[in-house]
């Protein structure tokens, strides 16, 4: 196949003006961190499948932008052509391009994928050089690829309120007062997990996440659900049409932006066709749909637009005067992030289903690798043979286990798919931070190396996100020592209080204290929000040391991962990670009258014993083992059968300290 840069080049060329650099994001018109087949521009491009990056094409470069949890990945997938840019290390790709670029140089891209934060920032760092960001009409790889997967039309589904524990018409009601508040006349939303959160709607559009291709529009006395008509159901426009939601086409979100911004979006606009024109007029043609605006109310309201700049696209942004929009965070993400108590129900025990499902995993995999490899075992620390003593039906690799792990979880109730693809890896590609296996170049799996798997499901009820670290031979004392400053840097955070208003970036450095004591260290986050049937990662609160996270502090009710890590390129990777609950913590003093917060752990599955260097550990931290542990068999005993529940007992066994 050829190479799309050399496609790419002359069609930048060529555009009017002629490009001196194209930006290919990763991003698709949501800003979404997973994106559907077709839009997966930046790897079409670049060759590089991770789900974090940035292309950039000039005449003669191509740089790809990703970060830690990517380097090693990058460094296999990008061709010579291509040269890796470190995020943290090296250049921004603003910086790069202002540095790098002529003066008045133009740089191109696609509106629709870039967010309004993002533009401004770029558009700010190239001002120095008189550099000029060219918003395209149209999509330059789009137009070179020419095996580009055609859009599916999977239905809209509605979410019970008995999973969503809220009602359209509760969630409108609080958007609504935050409009009033603001003196806002509406509300943009483009992000895909937000839409569906709103309007209590779920889909199939995006690969793991449960989510529709769908912009929405709230004003004070309107709501509306852009997305292709051809997805809803009479039932699913009968239920929008009871919570006052009007459904359009989801090629009308830019017409009806403009609408908005001259005052006249409104009930008496929609069921028409809406055309807007290159700089963003409303043409003649549906002049009269705008009508005269008759409500007294509307007329003494701002033209006040509220839109997120992380997560609004630019292409819909410049359709608006700037001074009418007010760039703030989305009401909807705390709101979204604050899980209701049915949602935390619901989280709770679709996360005891899956701890199920992943010790029947470890029971099938423990006995397999004893079978066919005459490995050791789960708990034995003998050197495997590593020989397979059967045929070749019977060869285990990081791909054929992984689909095995998810039949586990196919068996459970409510179950609707994978909630990210599954990490399966082994040796080496453990050390890769987000690995993929594919069927055609994965591992073998080897009883003398470490196999980490991290995965998780969608049931209807909650997203589950699980890392166990696993070995089935004899591990080095190397790896059982950096396997217990792991574990105790997830021990650490997992018992951590702390006062409200405390926020991700200041309880990151709890998880790394042990591994720093060594001179280690991991190059991505410790926790993560996670969704109710949802995305599986969920903002806006993260625990981390990326600036970002300063800016939400954590709040009880909310969710979060706890996942430290290390990882020896060429070698092992370890990682171990729960769910998280922030609950209201019970303290004996309350300084300062702030009220403390503390963890409730939601995940359910064993911690390998045999990878730990018991002598590491202090009592406290044997004794939240042995608690967990045991706690472990009490839950997932009614989901186990007997022999599944014999090979749980003995890997929850206590420990103690000699």
């Amino acid at each position: 196949m050829a190479d799309p840069l050399d496609s790419l080049r002359p069609l930048m060329a060529s555009h009017d003006p002629p490009l001196d650099a194209l930006i290919v994001p990763s991003e698709d018109y949501h800003q979404s961190e997973y994106v559907s087949s077709r839009d997966k521009r930046r790897e079409f491009v670049s060759g590089f499948t991770g789900s974090a990056g940035l292309a950039l094409i000039t005449t003669n470069e191509a740089r790809l932008w990703t970060d830690g949890r990517y380097f090693l990945q990058a460094t296999q997938q990008l061709s010579d052509r291509w040269k890796l840019m470190r995020i943290g290390e090296d250049p921004s790709v603003e910086s790069w391009i202002a540095d790098n670029l002529p003066d008045g140089a133009t740089v191109g891209v696609d509106p629709w994928c870039v967010s309004v934060e993002t533009a401004q920032k770029w558009e700010h760092a190239f001002v120095k050089k008189h550099q000029r960001l060219v918003q395209l009409s149209k999509n330059l790889v789009d137009e070179v690829w020419k095996n580009r997967a055609p859009p599916e039309v999977q239905p809209v589904n509605i979410h019970p309120l008995e999973f969503a524990g809220r009602s359209v018409a509760e969630k409108l009601n609080d958007l609504r007062q935050k409009l009033n508040q603001e003196k806002a006349c509406g509300i943009i939303f483009t992000t895909l997990d937000e839409v569906a959160w709103l309007y209590n709607v779920r889909g199939n559009d995006v690969s793991y996440c449960p989510v529709v291709h769908a912009f929405a529009i709230v004003t004070p006395d309107s709501a509306f659900f852009y997305v292709d008509t051809k997805k809803v159901s009479s039932e699913v426009h009968s239920y929008m049409t009871e919570n006052g939601i009007e459904v359009r086409d989801y090629s009308l979100v830019k017409g009806d932006v403009v609408l908005l911004g001259s005052g006249k979006l409104n009930a008496a606009t929609t069921g028409s066709e809406t055309e807007v024109s290159e700089d963003g007029a409303i043409s003649s043609t549906e002049a009269h749909l705008a009508g005269n605006d008759t409500n007294e109310e509307s007329k003494k309201n701002s033209n006040l637009i509220l839109a997120d700049p992380g997560s609004c696209c630019y292409a819909l942004y410049s359709n608006l005067k700037s001074g009418q929009v007010l760039l703030q965070q989305s009401p909807l993400a705390l709101a979204k992030a604050i899980k209701n108590p049915v949602e935390l129900d619901g989280l709770r025990k679709a996360h005891i289903r899956d701890g199920a499902a992943v010790v029947q995993y470890l029971v099938w995999l423990d006995k397999q690798m004893q079978d066919n490899y005459g490995a050791s075992g789960y708990f034995l620390e003998t050197g495997g043979t590593n020989k397979r003593k059967h045929v070749e039906t019977l060869k285990l690799t990081e791909v054929s286990v992984s689909d095995k792990l998810e039949s586990f979880r196919a068996s459970k109730e409510l179950f609707k798919g994978l909630s990210f693809p599954t990490i399966s890896s082994v040796g080496p590609n453990a050390a890769i931070i987000h690995y993929q296996p594919e069927s055609k170049t994965c591992s073998e799996l080897d009883a003398d190396q470490i196999y980490l798997f991290d995965s998780g499901a969608q049931y209807q009820d909650g997203t589950t996100d699980i890392t166990r670290t696993v070995h089935f031979g004899k591990p080095s004392a190397h790896e059982k020592s950096c396997y217990t400053a792991v574990l105790k840097g997830h021990i650490a955070l997992d018992i951590a209080r702390f006062p409200n208003g405390t926020n991700g970036h200041s309880l990151d450095i709890l998880a790394r204290v042990p591994l720093w004591k060594s001179g280690l260290d991991y190059r991505h986050g410790t926790g993560h929000g996670i969704g109710s049937y949802l995305n599986v990662h969920e903002g806006p609160h993260l625990i981390s040391f990326r600036p970002q996270a300063h800016k939400v502090p954590l709040q009880a009710s909310m969710t979060v991962t706890d996942e430290p890590g290390y990882y020896e390129d060429g070698n092992f990777g370890i990682r171990l990670e729960n769910v998280l609950i922030v609950n209201e913590a019970n303290t004996k003093f309350n300084f300062g009258d702030k009220g403390y917060l503390s963890f409730e752990h939601i995940t359910w599955a064993p911690y390998q014993k045999k990878l730990m260097d018991l002598s590491q550990l202090i009592p406290e931290e044997i004794e939240w083992l042995n608690t967990y542990h045991s706690k472990c068999q009490e839950i997932l005993a009614p989901y186990l059968d007997e022999s599944e529940m014999v090979w749980l007992k003995k890997a929850t066994e206590p420990v103690s300290v000699n």
